[in-house]
């Protein structure tokens, strides 16, 4: 199983696990439902093209088949969905030395996770030099968090101001909080982050291509490969309110990161007006028995639309914010430890994950059709 990060995708830079706690839980529940072999993450550029990340995917798949010849589930998160979808399009092109067909046939199944299948207004909105600026400065903040369990104080109050009002903060601000957030880091550390941040900027392709107009020219141009089972995790957080303050939690720090939150989640509900997928009864059925009811188009994760998110075979729908689905929630005292990323207030859980990790991995272990 090959786990594919997304737009806030640094895999694993240095010790910073993205997928730590999904790869450790799908590595042992793994044997027991009959799937042999090892679950393992794959670097990819964050914010470059889509082509070039799904060149990247095709180039890792390529290696571990020089490794051990065998059939490779892909475990997408995010914009790592997408790139699963397009390596995996018949006759699609990439700009990679790789044999793209030999790749893609070792695919016996996709599993995409609070994926942006039709888009996300976020994107639009990362998409200006002060977003762009912004996205780094969120990822190096969950990079901080997810090292160390929360940022200081100051810097979460700090950073909250700009989230939630980002055009009236000048970029200096935000190159400002930046440069506090990094100075907290070693030297050897800072000089990688600085690298990986370096190379961010340089290829910033993916952030129109995921966008709502984006989207469509994609899913117009790509298709699915027949014969190939995709499947899709769907997550949802609670609506801005006094239910998703009180369950963030009453402490100060908690209030600061609810509020960058409350800020994103507002982005990514900005969908286009009329805009809602075609959903099938089946995605019905499951949406209704998670959430009570089908979610409106404004309804989110704090990245992605809950319905921009529904492709395929749905295998599951949680209450989770997009990182609380790879583990990155408040359970301190679970060994790993779980460290929220932000407190969204959306009450997901170590149960929580396991049993929708359960449900992806009982899904891959399904005979192929």
């Amino acid at each position: 199983m090959v786990l594919v990060p997304g737009f806030f995708g640094f895999a694993n830079l240095g010790d910073f696990a993205y997928f730590g706690h999904v790869r450790d839980l799908l590595a042992e529940i793994g044997p027991g439902l009959g799937i042999d072999g090892e679950v393992r993450a794959l670097r990819t550029e964050p914010t470059a093209s889509l082509p070039r990340r799904a060149a990247l995917l095709c180039q890792g798949i390529a290696e571990l088949l020089d490794e051990a010849p065998g059939e490779v589930t892909v475990v997408g998160h995010s914009s790592g969905g997408l790139d699963a979808r397009l390596l995996l399009s018949p006759g699609v092109e990439l700009p990679t030395p790789a044999d793209v067909e030999a790749s893609a046939r070792a695919v016996r199944a996709v599993v995409s996770v609070s994926t942006p299948h039709h888009g996300t207004p976020l994107a639009q909105g990362f998409g200006s030099l002060l977003g762009q600026q912004l996205l780094q400065l969120l990822s190096l903040a969950t990079i901080r968090v997810l090292r160390t369990g929360r940022l200081p104080i100051s810097l979460a109050l700090k950073l909250a101001r700009v989230v939630r009002s980002p055009g009236s903060r000048p970029g200096g601000v935000v190159d400002q909080l930046f440069l506090e957030l990094l100075a907290d880091f070693s030297a050897d550390r800072r000089r990688a982050l600085e690298a990986f941040f370096a190379n961010v900027k340089s290829d910033q392709g993916l952030l129109a291509q995921i966008a709502p107009p984006g989207m469509d020219v994609f899913n117009a141009s790509t298709q699915d490969r027949p014969g190939l089972r995709y499947g899709c995790v769907v997550t949802r957080a609670r609506p801005p309110g006094l239910r998703s303050l009180w369950h963030a939690g009453l402490d100060p720090y908690a209030q600061a990161t609810h509020a960058m939150f409350v800020g994103l989640y507002r982005f990514a509900s900005a969908t286009p007006e009329g805009w809602r997928p075609r959903l099938t009864t089946a995605h019905a059925d499951v949406m209704r028995r998670a959430y009570g009811r089908i979610p409106g188009p404004d309804a989110n994760d704090g990245i992605v639309p809950t319905l921009s998110q529904v492709r395929g075979d749905l295998i599951g729908a949680v209450w989770a914010d997009h990182h609380d689905i790879l583990g990155h929630f408040h359970e301190p005292t679970h060994v790993p430890p779980h460290f929220d990323w932000m407190a969204s207030g959306t009450g997901f859980d170590r149960a929580g994950f396991e049993g929708i990790w359960r449900k992806v991995a009982a899904y891959v272990a399904r005979p192929a059709r």
